[in-house]
């Protein structure tokens, strides 16, 4: 071959190659650029990533907070306002109190009390009852059951209904009975706490009027009367026949006994005294439902 051709075809080899190089070497060069870019991308991703994730931690925490505080408030306002709810009950029925003390003003204890207050009637006699629970049990003397075939309750609102009796103790002439609804039921006293000289209340259905209230004080404190079980509160406020059963209530507007009967002829009634009518009713309960009512 020419010499002059081997030249020209070596130059163009040589040529080539230096191109090939120069455009690997550029290609490399372009390649660990962009790797770079990516990789910085990447890490700068990351990096907004990892601050995204830790302010989404933070509003989780801030709305946990939140609910906390929230919910902290709401238990607070609620304590709160059962607080004042127990602390104006309290004060009315401390006000009741003091005016009965203090003047003989039984009106706020008696518009109280009668609500739970109800006349019985049956078909050979009547008598007085008094609600001992919010679910409508009524306390009353047995005797005024004595004979009857059945019994009809009067509410304050004049509300007739029918009583079912659930047992009884003649012993101590408690009975106990049921009507349906809801209502605000009259609180026991400990009668060994009663005094002599202390105000009390009777509220009863005296010659069938119904829900007649006579005051008196106690004259005496855990009387035994004979042909009668139990002990008595001695009181001189009056009772007439249709009070049996009706509590005999002290300025506190809490029941203290359950009116029995009076002596004919002198100013002197008895009332079977409270801790001893709570522990005959839940004897009777436990006994018909299997459970202690107060």
């Amino acid at each position: 071959m020419d010499p002059k051709k081997e030249k020209i075809i070596l130059g163009a080899v040589i040529f080539v190659v230096i191109t090939q190089l120069v455009l690997f070497t550029y290609s490399f060069i372009e390649f660990s650029n962009l790797k770079n870019i990516i990789s910085e991308n990447q890490k700068t991703t990351e990096l907004k990533l990892q601050n995204v994730n830790s302010e989404v931690e933070v509003l989780k925490e801030e709305n946990t907070n939140q609910k906390e505080q929230i919910s902290d408030l709401t238990s607070s306002l609620s304590s709160t306002q059962k607080t004042l709810s127990e602390t104006q009950s309290s004060l009315e029925k401390q006000i009741s109190s003091l005016k009965a003390g203090a003047s003989a003003d039984f009106s706020g204890i008696i518009e109280k009390s009668v609500k739970s207050i109800v006349s019985i009637k049956t078909n050979v006699a009547q008598g007085t009852g008094f609600i001992i629970t919010d679910d409508g049990y009524v306390v009353t003397n047995a005797h005024v059951l004595n004979g009857a075939s059945y019994a009809t309750a009067i509410t304050a609102d004049q509300e007739k209904l029918a009583m079912s009796l659930i047992g009884y103790n003649n012993k101590y002439d408690i009975a106990l009975l049921k009507i349906s609804g809801s209502y605000d039921a009259l609180s026991f006293d400990n009668s060994d706490d009663v005094k002599v000289g202390e105000k009390v209340i009777a509220i009863g259905n005296p010659q069938g009027l119904s829900f007649s209230v006579t005051e008196g004080i106690i004259s005496a404190v855990h009387r035994q009367v004979s042909n009668y079980d139990g002990r008595y509160i001695q009181t001189d406020a009056a009772l007439n026949p249709g009070n049996s059963g009706g509590p005999l209530i002290n300025t506190d507007g809490n029941v203290i006994g359950i009116n029995n009967f009076k002596v004919e002829g002198d100013n002197i009634g008895l009332a079977l005294e409270s801790n001893l009518v709570v522990d005959k009713v839940n004897e009777i309960s436990m006994k018909a439902l299997n459970i202690t009512l107060i």
